[in-house]
């Protein structure tokens, strides 16, 4: 059992990122064209219960190998996948926050305060300089902007867009002022193999900045939400012309960065169809909604098959010395 709580990392929270994001999107395919709920419910039950148990596996690492855990968030560029912590709560509240409302409320609460304080507490560190170029990766992104945006889109959800308008731009003034600097990286230097996955936290932004725009402006989508849509979409291209770059990382936890952006595009078109958009938005909703099932789904299986691998791996000492 100490095995599970030393091998517990921050970037498991991923995948309730990628599970939330299915979840929200299977209920806007229920709002739109009937499809049953069941579906929805069902990711939104398994996007919370990935956050309890990588929750509570979390805090066990703090309190049985407190060492370990600071020097993974020291680490400059692992350190900051601990942001994922609070923007997973956040995700967990809007999944179960319609089931139990109190519940909900207090993960908003609890989620929306640890991102300003992770993200503060990060920030300034940031702000003492010292960061190689190798540090340098869309992780930096995850305290501000991905929590800056999720944060919105909670607010939203929980009926405070006063809040939510002040989240925005956090999120959206954080993306702008490090978008340059990653992206000067980037063209200078590249990521090695092992990093490459972070490249899926680079598409998110603007596509989880649209979800929370259209949750803060009920009614007609406008331009700006058209402009950031279009965004998406382009890096979602730019993505698609890299596979066999991307490829080159051996499967890990990582690939689960790739899911927020990911279930977040499809979201976005079906949001926009709400709101009023026609063609071609229309057109792109529902391939681009397979399409994250179908991607989502197979990071859940090779996923599945990974811990299972690390199940018996850590069981055979047992059965041996049994």
């Amino acid at each position: 059992m100490r095995s599970l709580f030393l091998h517990m990392r921050p970037v498991f929270f991923g995948s309730v990122l990628g599970i939330g994001g299915l979840a929200n999107g299977w209920r806007a395919v229920n709002r739109l064209w009937g499809i049953t709920p069941v579906i929805g419910e069902a990711f939104a039950v398994a996007a919370f219960g990935l956050w309890l148990l990588w929750a509570v596996l979390y805090a066990g690492k703090w309190l049985l190998h407190p060492a370990e855990a600071r020097r993974e968030l020291d680490h400059p560029v692992q350190g900051l996948a601990a942001a994922l912590a609070p923007v997973a709560t956040l995700i967990a509240s809007l999944c179960i926050g319609p089931h139990v409302t109190v519940l909900g409320w207090a993960l908003f609460i609890g989620g929306a305060g640890g991102v300003l304080f992770y993200a503060a507490w990060s920030v300034g560190g940031l702000w003492q300089g010292g960061r190689e170029a190798p540090a340098i990766t869309p992780v930096l992104y995850l305290p501000t902007v991905g929590g800056g945006f999720v944060s919105a889109l909670a607010c939203a959800t929980f009926g405070q867009p006063t809040l939510g308008w002040m989240f925005f731009g956090f999120g959206m003034f954080s993306w702008l002022s490090m978008e340059s600097v990653f992206l000067t990286r980037l063209f200078q230097h590249g990521l090695p193999a092992e990093m490459r996955a972070t490249l899926g936290i680079e598409f998110a932004p603007p596509v989880v900045a649209c979800v929370a725009y259209l949750s803060l402006t009920p009614g007609t989508a406008d331009h700006f939400a058209l402009g950031l849509f279009g965004y998406g979409c382009f890096l979602a291209l730019v993505l698609l012309r890299l596979v066999p770059w991307l490829r080159r990382q051996p499967f890990g936890p990582g690939a689960w960065a790739y899911t927020f952006g990911v279930s977040a595009l499809p979201l976005a078109a079906l949001k926009l169809v709400e709101q009023g958009a026609g063609t071609p938005i229309e057109l792109l909703a529902l391939p681009s909604f397979a399409a994250a099932n179908a991607i989502i789904g197979w990071i859940a299986v090779r996923s599945l098959v990974r811990v299972g691998r690390f199940l018996r791996g850590a069981s055979a000492p047992v059965a041996a010395s049994g």
